[in-house]
């Protein structure tokens, strides 16, 4: 065995300890980069209703609440079929306002789609409703009244005082004539966003004021935080643990006790956590829901790239519902590209990248 010169020996430990460093290096970047990756969504643009009937839906949509149409629009081709991940089908969408917020209704002309079921109770997390501002209670709900609207709450609460995050919040759940549960909400003078302070003393004030968040239901808060805060860089802007005999007339629930969690893009809606700490008897979101079934909303999310939010969401192995980032052939969505998935509960959400102007 020939022995090397001190010399070579030396060069020899400078090689390795620079080939160690190199991938010391090298694994930071591995394991920092997915870590990091993070989708920069610009606002909740729009709340997807998917309904059974276009027509009915509009009628109750436009003329017991005073939504005002912003365009109608019929699509379909491979690209939707990626986009909404349901093989033939055929959408007709209608893009509706209420202040400065917006919601799409579809209608899936083919191949359709299964009723909520009628035994669907606030707590299962297929559960999920907008809450629409007035700017009088009693008012807004003498008006639903009039027009025969389900009830999903027992009537009106009045949040007590003791809860500093939610007391003196007037708020009611209702129904559409589908099934869809909403909820009408009036903030008192020193909670919300100070754009829904108005006055109600007079008449001719408009009465219902627009959307403030979506809420849904979620099994567990840290890990949905997951997905909306840590990959799609909402931001939680509040929470509150909510209960009482008034919280249980609201959601219809029997010892109702919810953890709430409110998150928010730059504009748009807020979205909403419900996680009940009791009753934990809610349902699953049903594994077989196909973007048809009447239970399905979609929350749609704008993003100037999606590239980033789809290197996050596969590193969190979020479920994709799209195969990927999908093209359009048309922008007739106001989209020029998309991706969809689930979050860790079943809802659906729509990143949608505008077409250039």
């Amino acid at each position: 065995m020939t022995a090397l010169a001190p010399e070579s020996i030396a060069m020899i430990h400078r090689r390795h300890w620079l080939l160690t460093v190199l991938l010391l290096v090298a694994g930071l970047v591995l394991d920092v980069r997915p870590a990091s990756a993070q989708a920069r969504i610009s606002a909740v643009e729009s709340i997807a209703i998917t309904v059974g009937d276009l027509e009915s839906a509009l009628d109750f949509y436009t003329r017991v609440l005073p939504f005002e149409r912003v365009s109608d629009v019929e699509v379909a081709g491979t690209d939707y079929e990626h986009l909404v991940g349901q093989f033939g089908v055929r959408l007709r969408v209608a893009r509706l306002r209420l202040g400065d917020e917006q919601i799409d209704l579809i209608d899936y002309l083919t191949p359709g789609g299964r009723p909520i079921p009628v035994d669907s109770r606030s707590q299962d997390r297929w559960f999920q409703h907008i809450a629409i501002i007035v700017s009088d209670m009693d008012r807004a709900y003498r008006h639903l009244r009039a027009h025969r609207v389900g009830h999903a709450s027992t009537g009106p609460q009045t949040l007590p005082d003791w809860n500093k995050n939610a007391g003196g919040i007037k708020a009611f759940y209702f129904r559409d004539p589908e099934g869809h549960v909403l909820e009408i909400l009036q903030f008192p003078p020193d909670k919300g966003d100070p754009k829904w302070q108005r006055p109600s003393e007079s008449p001719s004030e408009p009465l219902f004021l627009g959307i403030d968040h979506t809420a849904i239901v979620v099994s567990d808060t840290e890990q949905s935080l997951s997905l909306y805060r840590d990959r799609l860089g909402l931001k939680v802007a509040g929470g509150a643990e909510n209960w009482g005999v008034e919280q249980e007339h609201l959601n219809n629930v029997f010892g109702a006790r919810l953890r709430i969690t409110a998150l928010r893009a730059d504009s748009g809606p807020g979205i909403e956590f419900l996680e009940y700490l009791s009753p934990r008897d809610g349902r699953p979101y049903p594994t077989d829901s196909l973007a048809g079934d009447l239970w399905h909303w979609w929350i749609r999310l704008a993003a100037d790239d999606l590239a980033p939010a789809e290197q996050a969401l596969r590193a969190g192995h979020d479920r994709l519902i799209s195969p990927g980032i999908v093209t359009m052939s048309d922008a007739a969505l106001g989209l020029a590209t998309g991706l969809s998935l689930r979050d860790p509960d079943g809802h659906a959400l729509m990143l949608a990248q505008p077409p250039a102007r």
